[in-house]
C-alpha cells in the first residue's frame, strides 16, 4: 500500500518558506512578520519553525486593505 504525502495547501502546519509563497512576500519579511509577533509561530527544536494555516488565514484577514480599481 502506498502512502501520499500530503501537499502545503492539504496540511496543517508549513514551514517559513511556504507561508511566504502563498503570502507573495520574501521569507526575510516573513520572519521579521515572526519575530515581531505580528505572524503566529512555533518553534519546533533550535532551527524549524512552523505556522499554522488558520493562523495564517486570521492573519490575512486582519492585515488586509481594500484595493481602490
Amino acid at each position: 500500500m502506498e502512502t501520499k504525502t500530503p501537499n502545503a495547501s492539504e496540511r496543517t502546519w508549513i514551514t517559513v518558506p511556504e507561508a511566504a509563497e502563498e503570502l507573495h512576500i520574501p521569507r526575510t519579511r516573513c520572519y521579521e512578520l515572526i519575530q515581531r509577533g505580528e505572524l503566529p509561530a512555533v518553534r519546533l527544536g533550535e532551527r524549524s519553525i512552523r505556522l499554522n494555516r488558520r493562523e495564517l488565514e486570521r492573519f490575512l484577514l486582519e492585515t488586509r486593505q481594500i484595493v481602490a480599481s
